[in-house]
């Protein structure tokens, strides 16, 4: 087991429970967005994607697990707008009405990979930032919203190919959240979905200090997956808990314990900070002469066949159009419950028969590889959740958020970082 001591991550302040909510203790920061109080409440969230909700209905979310839900995406528009199309809006009346049913925050998250592509000319002028609030102010009020995700992918870099990219992107955002803060007051929530580092600067480098954004946000969800994957040369963590201790510095491509030193240090409080998690992973194509050592023993960060990628579960496709037009094969991705119903893992998550399995003591996360296949996945589950759970609860973060809610299955992973983490449900008391 990983040695949070050993990481010097243990001199933040503890988190601690009182009942529920769970409340996470309050670093006591310049941020002018922190309460007057010595606490905050602490966040178990996830995302929830309208274009499944046939795979995960409403009424059989587990909304007693989640003190938020995120509801995913709106897209940017050209015109300073958002629009829901491709995600369902017909259901965000329910899922706001159901969200409030069952006391949990309904938000909405703004942009995403493929709806970020008009966040930097919505945001070039102070015209269009005038425009852009309004527009996004009207939104908030039209469904009733309790806070607004802004999932800008990404300021000042590129993201899915298409998008307007600017040097000027990260400044204009701040003054964009600070107008969108003016103008729906202190009590509604606000937040942004973020890279591992802080975001680029006039220079294309991670800002210094984000401290002014950190006065105007609640939090950021600092999105830790997709950290390799098949645009890399070996076969890596999807999300990795920690990279400092890999063994060859190249495989370091970011982590949770990285992206919380690199975000701190630049000035956003630990409080404020959401560890994104991730109910997915990725797949790869490899030799058993690669995937196997000698004695049998599954490796990780071993080479595959990128020519080769296999095809994920149920929601993976042979083919897909991105929104810039492009075209390309399947993505490779197994949900958690996808690896239950492709054979990798039994009903209660745990590895099944015939699949090799390795648990990587570094990353802390798991590898299954089914040999007849040549398929191999880097993944999460239980046991990789609940070392989340308490590396949020053991540096004092905000909580967590998972993508997406529908990608788990029977609450295997919901209830494994929620555990971790500390949280205390109704059937644990006694």
């Amino acid at each position: 087991m990983l040695s949070f001591l050993s990481l010097g991550l243990l001199a933040a302040p503890a988190v601690h429970a009182t009942g529920f909510p769970f409340v996470a203790r309050d670093a006591s920061t310049d941020s002018s967005n922190s309460t007057n109080t010595t606490t905050v409440d602490m966040v178990s969230a996830a995302w929830y994607t309208g274009w499944h909700n046939e795979s995960l209905p409403l009424n059989n979310v587990s909304w007693d697990k989640y003190t938020h839900l995120i509801y995913s995406f709106a897209a940017t528009t050209p015109t300073a707008n958002v629009s829901l199309d491709g995600s369902n809006p017909d259901l965000l009346p329910q899922f706001v009405s159901m969200a409030r049913e069952n006391d949990v925050k309904a938000m909405v998250s703004v942009g995403g990979w493929g709806g970020s592509i008009h966040f930097s000319d919505n945001m070039a002028t102070q015209d269009n930032i005038t425009n852009f609030v309004q527009a996004i102010s009207d939104f908030a009020q039209q469904y009733d919203l309790d806070g607004l995700d802004f999932d800008w992918e990404y300021p000042g870099k590129q993201g899915i190919g298409c998008n307007v990219v600017s040097s000027n992107d990260t400044d204009n955002f701040l003054t964009f959240l600070q107008a969108v803060r003016q103008e729906v007051g202190p009590d509604f929530l606000l937040t942004a979905s973020v890279s591992l580092s802080p975001f680029a600067g006039s220079n294309g480098t991670a800002v210094g200090n984000v401290s002014d954004f950190a006065s105007v946000l609640d939090w950021v969800n600092v999105m830790n997956y997709d950290v390799h994957g098949s645009w890399d040369s070996v076969v890596g963590p999807n999300a990795p808990l920690n990279d400092s201790c890999v063994a060859n510095s190249t495989q370091a491509a970011g982590s949770a314990v990285s992206a919380l030193a690199a975000w701190t240090a630049a000035g956003m409080p630990a409080h404020q900070i959401v560890l994104g998690v991730a109910g997915y992973g990725h797949s790869y194509s490899v030799n058993p002469v690669a995937a196997l050592a000698a004695d049998g023993v599954l490796q990780a960060f071993v080479p595959f066949d990128a020519s080769a990628q296999p095809l994920g579960d149920a929601w993976d496709s042979e083919n897909s159009t991105d929104v810039c037009g492009n075209t390309s094969g399947p993505s490779g991705v197994f949900d958690f419950w996808g690896l239950i119903e492709g054979g990798f893992l039994n009903a209660n998550g745990s590895v099944a028969n015939g699949i090799n399995y390795i648990f990587d003591g570094c990353s802390q996360t798991p590898f299954v590889y089914d040999e007849c296949s040549e398929v191999m996945v880097a993944y999460d589950d239980a046991t990789s959740f609940e070392v989340k759970g308490n590396f949020v609860a053991n540096s004092n973060m905000r909580g967590f958020a998972m993508w997406e809610a529908a990608s788990d299955y029977d609450d295997i992973l919901i209830d494994a970082i929620r555990s971790g983490a500390g949280f205390v449900d109704e059937s644990d008391d006694c």
